[in-house]
């Protein structure tokens, strides 16, 4: 009997002493848990970007200081066993998200797709303070959802402003183009009158000392022509250096040509170089009229500036081809402009030309291209 009482008296102090030791490392795994999960929860806390976990139902976990500060205006919606769907559907109603305002269903049920199909693909997200956040979620292994949030505003601003710029920009290099186009228009005109004039002049009989003065003279303007070239960045074209170049239409037929330009003075040229050659001239000072000639006459050519008034020559000629393609003859044009960069030649030809020259129009440059488009 003592044996068996003390056995069980040992017994008793086994389990008894079991019992603590269980209950201590039940505490001590407990305290441990709780530490794990403080340094969890401050590591998280100390993210710079949202954080947001999420269960297998799409309800709150855990989230970090930085989400709640982002969702500042939902905060007091965000509780451990809520769903996030159910925030979403507040903040909506609330007018936390300007994308969502007059479409909010449609805008629901995208972001409800998203969140319970959390791909790992980025989107955007716009808040009503004006803040843009990044948004990116992914399933974890227990079926629920980590979520992460990325204040992307700056980011957003700086790429805007740099839109902005780069629009100012094209727009200041438009402004650029119109200019020297515009300057290329005004200084050429003027060189057209002087230099097709003198080649005309050249062409009559004259004493030795006019066709010195002339020489002198269209040599001058050959030189000004180099220097507007030049200015303009549209030196492509070359010019001939002898002061009075003579012309060659002798291999040009008896011609009928129609010639739209509104400089009186243009016109003069294109008609003294024309009927030198024997050709039959009408001219015409807009592309309305030119349109309106081409259509009640018959004319081998077609000779068109590009800026005249009331219609210009790319609307005309576009208008022209447009009534070939309803059986009319296809007449060969050759634009004559003082504009003669790589954007003008290409615009020419798109709307339907066979030819682009530029001014000043020498004679020689005329009759080529008039043969060319004849052959």
């Amino acid at each position: 009997m003592a044996e068996a009482g003390i056995s069980g008296w040992i017994g008793r102090r086994l389990r008894s002493l079991g019992r603590r030791l269980s209950d201590h490392a039940v505490a001590a795994a407990e305290a441990d848990a709780a530490t794990a999960q403080d340094r969890l929860r401050e590591a998280i806390d100390l993210l710079p970007e949202g954080v947001v976990f999420l269960d297998a139902e799409g309800r709150y976990i855990l989230w970090n200081k930085r989400y709640a500060e982002i969702y500042h205006r939902s905060a007091d919606l965000f509780r451990r066993g809520e769903k996030l769907s159910d925030t979403l559907k507040t903040g909506v109603a609330r007018g936390d998200y300007p994308d969502a305002i007059g479409r909010e269903e449609e805008w629901l049920a995208a972001r409800l797709d998203k969140l319970t199909n959390p791909s790992g693909e980025r989107h955007e997200q716009r808040l009503a303070d004006g803040r843009w956040l990044m948004i990116e979620e992914r399933r974890t292994l227990d079926g629920g959802v980590i979520g992460l949030r990325v204040d992307i505003t700056a980011m957003k601003q700086q790429a805007e402003a740099l839109e902005e710029a780069l629009h100012r920009a094209e727009a200041a290099n438009r402004a650029k183009t119109d200019f020297l186009a515009d300057m290329s228009h005004e200084l050429r005109t003027p060189l057209n009158g002087v230099l097709g004039l003198g080649q005309a002049l050249a062409g009559t009989d004259l004493t030795e000392i006019q066709r010195a003065l002339l020489s002198d003279m269209i040599a001058s303007a050959q030189d000004l022509d180099g220097l507007v070239n030049g200015l303009l960045d549209y030196g492509d074209r070359a010019r001939a250096a002898d002061a009075a170049p003579a012309a060659a239409p002798s291999d040009v037929p008896a011609l009928r040509v129609l010639a739209a330009d509104d400089n009186p003075t243009n016109r003069k040229v294109v008609e003294l170089m024309l009927s030198a050659a024997g050709a039959e001239v009408i001219s015409v000072e807009n592309g309305q009229q030119a349109v309106d000639a081409w259509r009640a006459g018959v004319f081998d050519v077609v000779l068109m500036d590009l800026r005249m008034p009331v219609m210009d020559g790319l609307e005309a000629i576009r208008a022209i081809r447009k009534a070939e393609g309803a059986g009319l003859p296809r007449a060969p044009i050759i634009v004559i402009s003082a504009n003669t960069s790589t954007t003008d030649v290409e615009a020419s030809a798109a709307a339907g030309a066979d030819r682009h020259i530029g001014k000043p129009l020498r004679a020689e440059e005329l009759f080529e291209a008039i043969s060319g488009v004849l052959d």
